[in-house]
């Protein structure tokens, strides 16, 4: 069977399964972005926590945290982990927005995907899952975002090769499935729900919605 049926047929199975995801949680394009940079490393519960504590004390806005001091922020963001590290890459976002943007994300989503994607891998800290998270998710730009479960899922059913580098990958889905925004957003929030539930590291196989369907072969 080719890969693009495969894919295909792989999405609709666990459409079918789980439905839609809804995913990614958040009441505005920029609360999306900065949450694609927090969650780096660490789970969304904590996430979740620090932009509740954000909102709540009306700081979850670009120049709000631009006010705010670097050291400041980083406590702030205990709760997430690593938090120097993504005070850091936050102020780092923060810079390019206001710089290339007037500080706002609506602007940024007016540039396209072509100039946008390399512009935000310039930011230090920013990796390809990072970018394309935000640019997917934030910016509605129809580019696939990359993860851990998605490498572990392909390679678990033979759907990509080692050696397979995220941009390999991401160009796999890129190129065999037509490039719509919702579909993306699903394909990609489908593939974190079955990975965080059956295809753990030490998978569940039997139990898989997956296991025994002949139209992965």
């Amino acid at each position: 069977m080719e890969r693009v049926d495969r894919l295909q047929n792989l999405y609709q199975r666990l459409w079918e399964v789980f439905g839609p995801q809804g995913w990614w949680p958040g009441d505005s394009p920029f609360e999306v972005a900065v949450g694609a940079i927090l969650t780096q490393n660490t789970n969304w519960h904590n996430v979740a926590r620090v932009i509740a504590q954000l909102k709540q004390t009306e700081q979850l806005a670009p120049l709000r945290l631009m006010e705010i001091g670097e050291a400041e922020l980083a406590q702030i963001l205990r709760p997430v982990g690593y938090y120097n590290l993504k005070a850091r890459r936050l102020k780092n976002f923060l810079d390019f927005l206001f710089f290339y943007y007037q500080g706002s994300v609506e602007n940024m989503a007016a540039a396209s995907l072509e100039n946008l994607r390399p512009a935000l891998l310039s930011i230090k800290g920013i990796g390809p899952e990072t970018a394309d998270s935000i640019l997917l998710y934030a910016l509605e730009k129809p580019t696939f975002v990359v993860d851990a479960y998605t490498f572990r899922i392909c390679h678990r059913h033979d759907l990509v090769n080692d050696p397979c580098s995220y941009e390999d990958l991401r160009q796999l889905f890129m190129a065999q499935l037509p490039p719509e925004v919702p579909l993306f957003k699903e394909y990609h929030a489908l593939l974190v729900r079955l990975g965080k539930e059956f295809c753990r590291p030490k998978p569940r196989c039997e139990l898989c919605p997956l296991f025994g369907q002949d139209f992965l072969k």
